[in-house]
């Protein structure tokens, strides 16, 4: 049995289809400037983020094992240097960030951030101390060995990612697990994975042009 997954911008969306530079389709998180962050709608009110949504057509056992993690762009690559070296650029952002506010007004946050709660408010999105529960992470950075740089050191899926779409309403799945999504009348593990990007650049960055990646979403299935 194969189980497919879909990406999308959206709850009950298509599977993300943004044209990219060079032809590739994938998801464009647009343009973004020195010392601020995109999607941008206002840095100083915190606003502004790409909402992912996974979900999957298993029909009798949940997805198991989810992690996430980056790698070399596979489609035709369209920016200035090369999908290596666009990979190993944005996993050194992650190592060099040194940041401390949310929105970048110190102008020292850098790379590709994800924060792994659904219902997380705007005030608190992306805040670096929810590093310590694992609801943020940035890639390239280490967190007890995960860096989000390779299968091996994924990201797993925070619970907090877990929500349960009811046929109108994105709600709260009533037991999430790490890791995995349920089947689609899952009401306790829940029948979504929901997380928010965002890439940042630092204040002295230097390199323009477009940058290129792969997120890879992993995971293991029984039926």
């Amino acid at each position: 049995m194969t189980v497919l997954l879909t990406v999308s911008e959206t709850a009950t969306g298509s599977e993300v289809n943004d044209a990219l530079s060079g032809g590739s389709t994938g998801l464009d998180l647009g343009q973004v400037v020195n010392g601020s962050y995109s999607p941008l709608i206002s840095q100083s009110a915190n606003t502004g983020a790409q909402d992912v949504f996974i979900r999957h057509d298993a029909v009798v056992d949940p997805i198991e094992n989810v992690t996430l993690h980056l790698d070399n762009f596979s489609g035709t690559y369209g920016g200035p240097a090369s999908a290596v070296a666009d990979y190993s650029a944005i996993l050194a952002m992650g190592i060099a960030d040194s940041g401390a506010t949310k929105n970048n007004t110190d102008g020292l946050s850098q790379g590709l951030h994800i924060d792994m709660d659904w219902a997380v408010n705007t005030t608190n999105q992306f805040l670096y101390s929810r590093e310590a529960s694992g609801n943020k992470r940035i890639f390239g950075k280490s967190y007890s060995g995960a860096t989000g740089a390779d299968l091996a050191n994924g990201f797993i899926l925070h619970q907090d990612a877990c929500s349960f779409w009811n046929g109108s309403a994105e709600v709260d799945a009533t037991t999430p697990v790490a890791g995995k999504i349920g089947k689609s009348t899952d009401t306790v593990l829940g029948n979504r994975g929901h997380f928010k990007k965002r890439f940042y650049l630092n204040q002295g960055a230097i390199t323009g042009g477009v940058l290129q990646w792969d997120f890879s979403i992993n995971f293991s299935f029984s039926a």
